[in-house]
């Protein structure tokens, strides 16, 4: 499986659960980047239809998958799910796919969405949009702090894997 990572073009930030997937999308230049949507996770043969038209229309290079991870830095089966994901997401639309660590992506996404008027079931709809959003701000800040690839591999486990044996 080719791990290349492109360096330029657009992006898709994955903040991925087994009912609901947030989806946010960065330019061309990674420069700015915003919330897109949020899937609602339904039968595979339309799962795989709505991931290829979006990498079509959008014009995608390259996905990038939220990790969850411990705060020991361990990861856990939400973690294996996320990989399986990633893996099947790479299979659908032949793009390069990235793992990037989520930790803290939520609490992010909860405070930005306090400071918004809306009503809790509206934040509550929005939420998932947003982590996605602040995984992809992340993930594209660090890639320019440390110019360069970061993140992980689909296939390349984090840390200390103790937490995977259970």
């Amino acid at each position: 499986m080719d791990h290349s990572f492109p360096s330029t073009g657009r992006l898709a930030a994955i903040d991925y659960g087994t009912v609901r997937i947030g989806i946010a999308i960065c330019d061309p230049d990674r420069i700015l980047a915003s919330p897109l949507e949020i899937y609602q996770v339904g039968q595979t043969a339309r799962d795989e239809k709505y991931f290829k038209q979006l990498a079509k229309q959008e014009r995608l290079v390259g996905f990038v998958v939220g990790l969850p991870i411990h705060c020991d830095g361990k990861e856990s089966d939400k973690s294996r799910e996320s990989r399986r994901f990633a893996r099947w997401l790479h299979q659908q639309t032949e793009l390069p796919v990235r793992m990037f660590d989520e930790r803290f992506t939520t609490s992010a996404a909860k405070e930005r969405l306090r400071s918004q008027s809306l009503t809790r079931q509206k934040k509550k709809k929005q939420l998932d949009a947003v982590a996605a959003l602040v995984l992809l701000e992340t993930f594209l800040e660090s890639s320019r702090y440390h110019d360069g690839e970061v993140g992980h591999a689909i296939d390349q486990l984090t840390g200390d894997q103790e937490g995977l044996d259970r």
